[in-house]
């Protein structure tokens, strides 16, 4: 039970990551956080084809980082924030890790030596 549970954040957080791996989509994600945007509107102002936008747009909802809702014919984007700060506590965690690795580190290099 406890090992599904890590494992399913250990999933969530690859696809996270992968999401964001990528400029476009980090850009993408940057415009539908201040606001919802259409995908065409999106696609506009990138240098791909819609497609290629659409593509961008996908791995960022099935990462759940986006939403899309239909509005007449229009695909409309927007982001989730609640996801987004998942990300930063994930990162936070990893950061405190770290820290302590180093304070570790700074212990052992202000013992005496014998």
């Amino acid at each position: 039970m406890i090992r599904d549970v890590i494992e399913d954040d250990e999933d969530r957080a690859d696809a996270l990551f992968h999401a964001l791996a990528d400029r476009t989509r980090r850009d993408i994600m940057r415009r539908v956080l201040a606001g919802e945007y259409s995908v065409s509107t999106l696609a506009a102002s990138y240098d791909m084809s819609f497609a290629a936008v659409q593509k961008h747009v996908a791995v960022l909802e099935r990462a759940g980082l986006l939403r899309k809702r239909r509005h007449g014919r229009e695909q409309r984007a927007s982001g989730d924030v609640a996801a987004v700060r998942s990300v930063a506590s994930m990162l936070t965690e990893l950061e405190q890790v770290w820290r302590g690795r180093i304070a570790r580190i700074d212990e052992l290099i202000a013992e005496p030596e014998d």
